[in-house]
């Protein structure tokens, strides 16, 4: 079982930044694909960023490419989510997910561990 923390959401001003926190539990965090996904309002939930157990390569959703940053820490059982240049379009709940052994796809059944998710809210 991995249990997932999602932190760092809250409210800011279009044009700034915030950088959110996921620490999953285990020993094998370092085999763990992390990723994360996003719901707005009355939305579906949709893929943001994904990276494998390495941190070797990075997948990102068009809509957040060049703006938003994932990497993670394997000795800190933390990956981070860096969202510079927000828009109001980007408010939402965000989520962490894992999967271990997993690759960093953008299909959000792919991953077996979810937080609980933390809000973010960009002001215009």
């Amino acid at each position: 079982q991995v249990h997932i923390v999602e932190s760092g959401g809250g409210l800011v001003q279009a044009g700034g930044s915030l950088r959110l926190s996921c620490v999953a539990s285990g020993r094998t965090f370092s085999s763990y694909a992390m990723a994360w996904f996003r719901q707005a309002p009355r939305k579906d939930r949709e893929f943001v960023a994904a990276i494998p157990w390495s941190g070797s390569t990075t997948n990102y959703a068009d809509p957040v490419k060049g703006r938003f940053t994932i990497s993670r820490d394997n000795t800190e059982n933390t990956v981070y989510l860096q969202m510079n240049s927000l828009k109001p379009e980007d408010t939402a709940v965000y989520y962490c997910a894992a999967e271990v052994f997993g690759l960093p796809t953008s299909r959000d059944n792919a991953y077996t561990y979810w937080g609980q998710g933390t809000s973010v809210t960009v002001s215009s």
